[in-house]
């Protein structure tokens, strides 16, 4: 600070003819002590510990127009407080709680040191960055900790990561509270732990977990030590590849390095803070020494100082200018008054931003007038823009550091990211992996609380704990999930069904009875073998024609019999191949017409067996009442009753193609639905009702005296077709997809070969192989 002012003090482009003074008081980061030196800098004393020191004439008006400092949140916040009253402006240049951000309670705050809100956004986005997801948070009881792990777990919630555990350790870390923090991390199967402490918090952890033996902790720090050198001499083999946020860092201030380097007991015997650093650095005692603090040695145990040390001679943290961060947060500071004393300056009578456009006026300063122009302040230094928001928070701007042992066994604070909150979230952090060292091995360890559910599962909680710890369930039936943790699994359409993995919706296979397929080859190969055996009959029986065994029993009747017959046969193809509205339209109709077709000329030609024989009888007239004009008619009149029945199914509620999804998961049957379920079973009823009065009549005409009376094969012929569709019924009903559909084939053909075989296998016996009985004399023999 005394460089800053000395340097802007001795720029004539920067308040000119106006010289800065400070008065340098100790708070030793202290509550108690900062508040001490407030009240002795406020009424201008300097007793007790405290010390001041005067540079060059100071301005008049106001003894304090700003206070620059503390290092700490919570000292910061009880200076703040005191200071807010008095309308003094307070700079803070490492205090970083975001509590400090409310203007109501703090309204004459400001800071170089960017608010732990940003610091917390930066680290959510680096666990998140790493899939850390089981994240061990500690911290110290203070401010700044519990603010910054508040922040830094709303944060990282938005982006599915969980604390193990969350400790705040008391200021003075005794064994007791230490062993309780070293069971928790030792009990903890999370190995990323986030420390919000000082370095000698940290130190104290350290020597626990040596004593412990815990190891291969990622550990990730905060900024209050994530560029702590000091650490590394006792601790490198526990802090090797710790990765943490340090505040921007400036590459140089020009000239600071020699400034200090030219530091000479001469020069410094006057001030406790250089006397202090001088006897630390050297580890001797100048004579006449003004310090009264110690650290770890008795200042009074050391030797005297010769005069010829040199502080070029060692190394010292407070001299290495490689890792200017705090203390260019302090320079920034300093400079930060001087611009905005600098645009009080220039304002102009008239412009001024106080009542009447009235200005503040430089010789006579109040500190409320200085922060209005601090809050509004804009400037660069060193290539870098300095800005603040309404807050008084700078835009924060951090570099990511990771701890790297060197050959030799030393540290190396290497950059191998950054985060800028100027930026859009998606960019706003920036991380180079391949530079990173990590604490085992060669890549970033795994710390989760559970391993991420594949694709083709989905996340189930578990009841109790946090939302990274769950189980992974598989998609239920039906249902995929295509993406890693995925909360929910998504159902395939009604046409689709998932793989194996259930990751991927497939279509489903299409399924109806195929003329490629065995099945329906054999029943296509019956139906056309059974037409082609009717016509082969009637083509037989119209070559014999004028024989007794085919004009018995009415010809014409056998001839319509054998071409329904052929039609029932045909009509079993109508059933195979891909359904479609107009062939499911034409196949329960065409099967119910030829049906009641071929049994209405069973039915005519039984009725000719009872009326012939009525006939015989000695005045009977019946056969002059049911000639062939009335078998045509009565096969005509069955028949049209059937059609009848056809025609109000179709026009009420007709059969219709149907995609059945629900019986077999991955197979789409593509069917025939009967629409109305009274209109199909109306047609087999009726058909049912005409076989049914056949099969009476038949019965009754069996023991009829005729060498070629038909009762006896059309009542075993009935038989077998209410054998086969008494048995079709249950099967049809407990049946689905193409094997209904065959089952209606198979019971189509079997009832048609019953009736061609039972009615004219006979015949065709007598008409090839025994043509001698084929003669009218055997017809007539008794």
């Amino acid at each position: 600070m005394i460089f800053a002012v000395e340097e802007i003090n001795r720029n004539p482009a920067l308040l000119p003819g106006v010289r800065l003074g400070y008065h340098i008081m100790d708070s030793c980061d202290h509550v108690h002590t900062s508040l001490r030196a407030l009240l002795s800098l406020l009424t201008h004393s300097t007793t007790g510990q405290n010390t001041s020191v005067d540079r060059g004439r100071c301005l008049t008006g106001s003894p304090i127009m700003a206070v620059i400092g503390l290092a700490s949140s919570s000292p910061t916040g009880a200076i703040a407080h005191i200071l807010g009253p008095f309308s003094i402006p307070l700079v803070s240049y490492f205090a970083s709680c975001s509590c400090l951000s409310e203007q109501k309670e703090f309204p004459m705050f400001m800071r170089t040191m960017p608010s732990d809100a940003f610091q917390a956004r930066a680290l959510a986005r680096l666990v998140s960055h790493f899939g850390w997801t089981w994240v061990g948070v500690i911290g110290i009881e203070s401010d700044y900790a519990r603010f910054a792990i508040q922040l830094f777990l709303q944060e990282s919630s938005l982006y599915g990561v969980c604390a193990a555990y969350v400790h705040i350790f008391p200021i003075v870390l005794s064994q007791q509270p230490l062993d309780e923090l070293l069971d928790i991390i030792q009990g903890s199967s999370s190995k990323i732990i986030l420390n919000f402490c000082s370095e000698a918090d940290v130190s104290s952890i350290m020597r626990g977990m040596r004593r412990r033996n815990i190891t291969g902790i990622q550990w990730i720090a905060s900024e209050a030590w994530a560029t702590a050198k000091s650490l590394w001499e006792e601790f490198g083999d526990l802090l090797g590849g710790t990765l943490g946020f340090g505040i921007h860092r400036a590459d140089v201030i020009p000239g600071l390095k020699q400034y200090l380097s030219r530091l000479r007991p001469s020069n410094i015997h006057d001030s406790a803070f250089l006397s202090e650093l001088w006897e630390e650095t050297l580890n001797c005692r100048l004579n006449g020494s003004v310090n009264t603090h110690s650290h770890m040695v008795n200042h009074l145990d050391r030797k005297p100082c010769s005069g010829m040390e040199d502080l070029k001679d060692v190394y010292s943290a407070f001299l290495d200018v490689s890792q200017l961060r705090v203390s260019y947060n302090v320079y920034k500071a300093v400079y930060l008054v001087a611009h905005s004393l600098q645009r009080m300056s220039d304002c102009e009578a008239g412009q001024g931003p106080f009542v009447n456009g009235t200005c503040g006026n430089p010789k006579s300063i109040e500190p409320w007038q200085l922060f209005h122009y601090m809050k509004s302040t804009k400037f660069s230094i060193l290539g870098e823009k300095v800005d603040f928001d309404l807050n008084g928070d700078p835009i924060a701007s951090y570099d990511l550091m990771n701890w790297r042992r060197e050959q030799d066994g030393s540290l190396r604070l290497v950059k191998v990211g950054f985060y800028d909150s100027s930026l859009s979230p998606e960019v706003s952090l920036v991380v180079n992996e391949s530079a990173i060292q990590w604490p085992v091995g060669q890549q970033a360890v795994r710390s989760v609380c559970s391993e991420s559910c594949p694709p083709g599962k989905r996340v189930a909680r578990k009841k109790g704990k946090p939302v990274c710890c769950f189980d992974c369930v598989t998609c239920a039936e039906g249902e995929v999930s295509n993406s890693t943790d995925s909360l929910d699994c998504t159902r395939c359409p009604t046409d689709m069904w998932p793989n194996d993995m259930r990751t991927l919706c497939l279509p489903k296979d299409v399924e109806f009875l195929s003329y490629k397929e065995p099945m329906g080859m054999v029943l296509c190969a019956g139906s056309v073998l059974g037409a082609c055996s009717s016509l082969l009959v009637l083509a037989m029986f119209y070559k014999h024609r004028a024989t007794p065994v085919v004009r018995a029993n009415n010809m014409e009747l056998s001839f319509f019999l054998l071409l329904f017959l052929a039609t029932c046969f045909l009509i079993g193809l109508l059933f195979i191949g891909e359904p479609s509205d107009w062939l499911c339209r034409i196949r329960y109709p065409a099967f119910g017409v030829s049906f009641a077709l071929c049994i209405s000329c069973l039915l005519a030609k039984t009725l000719v067996v009872l009326m012939a024989f009525r006939a015989t009888l000695p005045g009977s007239s019946v056969m002059k009442w049911f000639g062939p004009n009335q078998q045509r008619a009565s096969v005509l009149l069955c028949t049209v009753v059937q059609g009848m029945i056809c025609l109000i199914w179709l026009l009420t509620y007709p059969p219709f193609t149907n995609s059945n999804t629900g019986y077999l998961r991955t197979t789409i049957i593509i069917e025939c639905a009967i629409g109305s379920e009274v209109g199909f079973w109306s047609v087999l009823g009726y058909i049912g009702l005409l076989a049914c009065l056949c099969f009476v009549m038949a019965f009754l005409a069996r023991e009829l005296p005729d060498n070629f009376n038909e009762a006896k094969f059309i009542t075993f012929s009935m038989l077998i077709f209410f054998a086969v569709w008494i048995t079709f019924i249950p099967v049809y009903v407990s049946t689905a997809s193409k094997y209904t559909v065959a089952v209606h084939i198979f019971a189509i053909l079997a009832s048609a070969y019953g009736l061609l075989f039972c009615i004219f296998a006979p015949k065709c016996y007598i008409i090839i192989l025994k043509p001698e009985q084929n003669r009218k004399k055997n017809m007539m023999r008794k």
